[in-house]
């Protein structure tokens, strides 16, 4: 286990504009090959109803045609969909992950007592000013004074020498901060996508280690298995470590593998009534066995029953039974890992608003990658550079001169595969005619037109664009700046 959680800040770089790195795409020619328009002619109806829409296709993303949005487009060009890895191989390479990464923490292996000095360091590492300014929505900038009000919450003169551990499960989605606070603050007035105080999210069933509390009584400073940060209070329920753990390990589990999925209506208890589930959650299942055949006056036998964490009036953990619909998009146990599964999941995603660090209620792209790969039960270290300079699965390195290594590595690239450039990470999903294309949750959309104008617009979602054309700058292409590509195999 480590505790050592790098700093977000150095892996923040915002895809907007071309000068800082975003999605730059020169158009090597419009037009589309004989071969092109014969994939088009075959396979652009694939998987569309009978009654297409009346509403022509159009859109600034560069060689994109609108059967590229369906799942089963990318799928059916699959040469091989074999199971990469079983149940016992994806723990195997979670644990192996644990043992080599130190920006995964293994909860099981944490003492019951920590250093005061370790658990500062832990909350300096996210809570600590920016170096260039800051600004409040309403444009104002924010101040020292701010700042200080700020430090007083964190309250570090308070840490002991010796700080016990307690022991906590998220109970709604919520944020992890870098600071004890709600307030939205941005790197340039009107940059509103951007809360710079916004760390990644949390999600219903994730154990927490609970290190440190605000002054004000309502945030926690908390490490879950990727990161450590501030959230509030609402979202988690304390309980006893030995509880949460058994519940962690309990089995058979229900598996999350719809974008998002929400718990049965219940007019007895809200605390378990449409509860927002995202991909990748998962819970213990329980049976009409255990239960009986009426559950907050509904019969289950349409529903999957669920050990729901849940929070009491006083803070405390209970676990509810709680149904959720067999209709919904999950499964009981882990999807099995393989590549046309991966492309579904994936596209599950596709259009949904970009939230940086998981906010509006949404997923940035490490957040994108994470969860997909979450839901056959691979878990990640939270940040694009620490994703791409990790050894948690096969990787190839590239120096910048590196081209033709880089060339020969996108030759040969496999449908889930994970492309890095400096903060970003993208998702190879194929190929046609020899172009290489990606689905991510991007920001940014500029390239080169025809007549070698700069065209800039933004995409701000999961989206499917080309590779090979797009820029990090006039001079520099993406390809070039590939500094690492993973396979999950």
């Amino acid at each position: 286990m480590n505790l050592e959680l790098g700093r977000v800040a150095e892996t923040k770089i915002f895809l907007r504009t071309c000068s800082a790195g975003v999605l730059c795409v020169l158009l090597a020619g419009c037009a589309e090959s004989d071969s092109s328009r014969l994939d088009a002619s075959k396979e652009a109806n694939v998987g569309a109803p009978q009654n297409a829409s009346l509403i022509e296709f159009e859109t600034d993303v560069p060689q994109l045609r609108e059967h590229m949005l369906r799942p089963n487009f990318w799928q059916q060009r699959l040469v091989d969909d074999s199971l990469r890895f079983n149940t016992e191989e994806i723990q195997s390479l979670n644990t192996k992950s644990f043992d080599i990464d130190s920006n995964l923490n293994n909860l099981d292996q944490l003492p019951g007592t920590l250093p005061g000095q370790q658990v500062t360091k832990l909350v300096d590492q996210v809570s600590r000013p920016a170096s260039s300014p800051r600004y409040r929505v309403d444009g104002s900038l924010f101040s020292e004074e701010d700042y200080a009000v700020l430090d007083a919450n964190v309250q570090r003169s308070v840490i002991p020498d010796q700080v016990p551990v307690r022991w906590g499960l998220v109970v709604s989605r919520g944020s992890m901060r870098s600071y004890p606070t709600d307030t939205r603050v941005l790197k340039n007035p009107g940059d509103m996508d951007l809360d710079r105080f916004q760390e990644t999210g949390v999600f219903p069933g994730q154990r927490l280690a609970i290190l440190h509390e605000s002054a004000d009584g309502e945030w926690w400073f908390a490490v879950n298995y990727h990161y450590a940060a501030w959230l509030p209070k609402r979202v988690v329920a304390m309980g006893e470590r030995a509880a949460i753990n058994q519940w962690h390990r309990q089995s058979p589990r229900l598996t999350v593998t719809g974008a998002k999925v929400r718990t049965n209506y219940n007019p007895v208890d809200p605390r378990t009534s449409e509860v927002v589930l995202d991909m990748g959650t998962s819970l213990p299942l329980l049976s009409a066995a255990e239960v009986g055949h009426n559950v907050n006056g509904q019969n289950p036998h349409a529903s999957h029953i669920v050990a729901l964490p849940v929070r009491n009036a006083e803070g405390e953990l209970e676990f509810e039974p709680t149904l959720i619909g067999r209709a919904q998009d999950v499964t009981t146990g882990l999807l099995e890992y393989r590549p046309s599964l991966v492309l579904q999941q994936a596209f599950k995603f596709l259009g949904e608003r970009y939230g940086w660090g998981h906010d509006y209620n949404g997923r940035d792209c490490t957040g994108f990658v994470g969860e997909v790969y979450k839901s056959f039960g691979i878990l990640m270290p939270r940040n694009s550079g620490q994703q791409g300079k990790s050894d948690f699965a096969p990787t190839k390195r590239f120096a910048p001169e590196d081209h033709a290594a880089r060339a020969e590595a996108i030759a040969s690239l496999q449908v889930g595969d994970l492309i890095y450039i400096p903060g970003h990470v993208m998702m190879y999903i194929g190929e046609v005619d020899g172009e290489p294309y990606v689905i991510h949750d991007v920001t940014g959309l500029s390239y080169y037109q025809s007549d070698e104008s700069l065209y800039r617009g933004t995409l701000s979602g999961v989206s499917v664009t080309p590779l090979s054309p797009m820029r990090l700058s006039k001079d520099k292409s993406y390809i070039d700046g590939i500094y690492a590509i993973k396979t999950i195999i």
